[in-house]
């Protein structure tokens, strides 16, 4: 198997443990996703995406509904989707990203926790070099031929496809999600969930001790409202997920 294999594996269950903090996330993504194409599902692929999203972590459907007409409001305000990057003790690479209302805030955020835990918040490109950008698709594999399908995707940049204990997994380049998107709606290939992961390119292995400092400073990074996503270059087992 590949690294997107590895990678999720390790990472399972790990994050989105908290069914509270999935749903504000992904209500945050419908906000951006109604902003940017409108609230109407067959239009806006994006939106399609997030409510599958959603879907699959059980939220609600009349939260999903609430969500999207609340997005409509002219009066709701918007989020801007920012990145940060730094570095944690002991030389591990952290990429964070966010969804905000108020950079300031987040950016002041942000900086106190990398200060608190001994780390340092990077500038612009400082790290993000350092992962592939990638996106996933989680699809039910019944009656699916997976070396058939793999051929077929690969034309359309899929570089991973491989069975999960929760359907199939296909994994490509950040830039391919529309085409492989497309694909499967028009062949009637039924989207679990789908998103984006940065997958770093080369992991550190650290002492019990060194991990434990980084993990203080993943958690206060985590639990911040503004933080959609964490990504860094420790490495990571399955059997902590």
């Amino acid at each position: 198997m590949g690294r997107a294999f590895e990678f999720r594996k390790a990472r399972k269950m790990k994050r989105w443990a908290a069914m509270s903090k999935a749903f504000t996330r992904i209500g945050k993504d419908i906000v951006m996703a109604v902003k940017e194409g409108g609230p109407d599902p067959d239009a806006n692929s994006r939106l399609r995406a997030v409510i599958q999203n959603a879907k699959a972590v059980n939220m609600p459907k009349d939260n999903i509904e609430r969500a999207i007409k609340r997005a409509s409001d002219k009066s709701q305000g918007d989020y801007k989707e920012v990145l940060f990057e730094g570095y944690a003790p002991h030389g591990i690479a952290i990429l964070i990203e966010t969804a905000t209302d108020n950079n300031t805030r987040t950016v002041a955020n942000i900086r106190s926790y990398f200060n608190k835990c001994d780390g340092s918040l990077g500038t612009s490109g400082s790290v993000v070099f350092m992962f592939d950008h990638t996106c996933n698709f989680r699809i039910n594999g019944e009656n699916l031929d997976l070396e058939e399908l793999e051929l077929e995707l690969i034309d359309h940049g899929v570089d991973e496809i491989f069975e999960d204990d929760d359907g199939v997994m296909v994994y490509a380049p950040f830039e391919s999600f529309g085409a492989i998107q497309s694909y499967l709606e028009a062949n009637d290939i039924e989207i679990l969930s789908s998103g984006f992961e940065r997958i770093p390119q080369v992991t550190k292995t650290l002492s019990k001790e060194d991990a434990a400092d980084v993990e203080k400073l993943l958690e206060k990074i985590e639990e911040d409202d503004d933080v959609q996503n964490v990504y860094h270059t420790m490495e990571e087992t399955s059997s902590e997920a």
